[in-house]
């Protein structure tokens, strides 16, 4: 089983470096913590013997939302939590607590773009990103897909000659621009409250 950039399950240390990196400008972090939350939760994943699939089915999330879950990537939900300790109970009570309560750091290690299928995915984002942003400007508006309020999913198919392929569905709301009208922002400037 691959853990976090690629790495098999080990002792916790083998993730600080990964966790270092990706959490390197943050102090309040405590990356070991984090690594050994994250290792224990993989090996609870590989004990249990469950897919992303599987766990995310029982969950009634997304594939890489319980992913993320486990990968520290994401706030577990008091909801989804008892869920959790049934589809894996030999999670602890202190690392569902821990997922529950702190607030993930959603950054990523510019290492991880060395690894080749992310790095893949963030080419065929970036080689037809011009042509998606017209196409939803055109189908949309003025506006962007948002990232918060948003949904991914990773699945496989197969194409005409019978080869699998993947399919990675992102759904997004669309946030339209606000046209900033000063009689619709409601935190006056001070530049307009010293004019008069």
């Amino acid at each position: 089983m691959i853990g976090i950039i690629g790495r098999k399950p080990g002792p916790a240390s083998s993730l600080v470096s990964s966790l270092a990196q990706r959490y390197r400008s943050y102090s309040s972090v405590n990356i070991t913590a984090i690594a050994g939350r994250v290792e224990r939760a993989l090996a609870a994943k590989s004990k249990a013997g469950l897919s992303y699939d599987q766990i995310a089915s029982t969950l009634g999330v997304t594939n890489t939302y319980a992913a993320q879950l486990l990968m520290g990537q994401a706030k577990l939900t008091p909801h989804t939590a008892e869920k959790l300790r049934g589809v894996l109970p030999d999670l602890s009570e202190n690392d569902l607590k821990a997922m529950q309560t702190e607030f993930p750091m959603r950054t990523f290690c510019d290492e991880i773009m060395k690894e080749p299928n992310v790095y893949r995915t963030y080419e065929a984002l970036v080689h037809n990103g011009e042509s998606i942003k017209a196409i939803i400007n055109e189908q949309c508006g003025d506006g962007i897909m948002s990232a918060i309020d948003f949904y991914c999913d990773v699945g496989t198919t197969k194409g005409h000659l019978g080869e699998t392929r993947v399919v990675i569905t992102l759904n997004g709301k669309f946030l339209p621009y606000a046209e900033q009208l000063s009689e619709h922002n409601d935190a006056k400037s001070p530049r307009i409250e010293n004019a008069k």
